[in-house]
């Protein structure tokens, strides 16, 4: 972690312009990070229950029933 007055990106004074950033440049690449997910906490293996939840039940307008045919 940087220090108080230091760009978390680069290590150099921050800029009021910018703060708590150096320059446009390291907001940008800060910005960049949390869009492409780098910024994430560990996890473990989700368990089975946990992944089922996130699976989408029927309404995907293919159920046999709906099927007059």
């Amino acid at each position: 972690m940087a220090k108080a007055g230091t760009c978390p990106i680069c290590g150099k004074p921050t800029m009021l312009a910018h703060k708590p950033f150096c320059s446009r440049g390291c907001v940008d690449r800060d910005l960049l990070q949390w869009l492409g997910e780098g910024y994430r906490l560990p996890a473990g293996p989700a368990s089975d229950e946990e992944a089922s939840k996130d699976q989408p039940r029927g309404g995907d307008g293919l159920d046999s029933a709906d099927n007059d045919d």
